[in-house]
C-alpha cells in the first residue's frame, strides 16, 4: 500500500514539474516574441535619432570651423 502512495507521489511530482516546465517555456516563448516586436517597433526611432544625432554633429563641425581660432 505504501509503495502505491510513493509512486503516485512520484507522478504527481512529475506532473507539477511538467506543467511548471511548459509554462515557462510558453512565457519565454512570447517574450522573445514580444521583445522582436518592440524591436521592430523601435527601429524607425532609433535611425531617427541617430539622423539627428549626425545632423547635430555636422552643424557643430561646421560652427567650429566658421569661427577664427583664438589666440589664448
Amino acid at each position: 500500500m505504501l509503495l502505491i502512495v510513493w509512486i503516485a507521489v512520484a507522478v504527481l511530482a512529475l506532473l507539477v514539474l511538467g506543467v511548471l516546465g511548459y509554462g515557462l517555456l510558453g512565457a519565454a516563448g512570447r517574450l522573445g516574441r514580444e521583445l522582436r516586436g518592440l524591436e521592430r517597433d523601435v527601429q524607425p526611432l532609433l535611425a531617427e535619432a541617430q539622423a539627428a544625432a549626425a545632423r547635430a554633429a555636422a552643424q557643430r563641425a561646421e560652427q567650429g570651423a566658421d569661427r577664427p581660432a583664438s589666440a589664448d
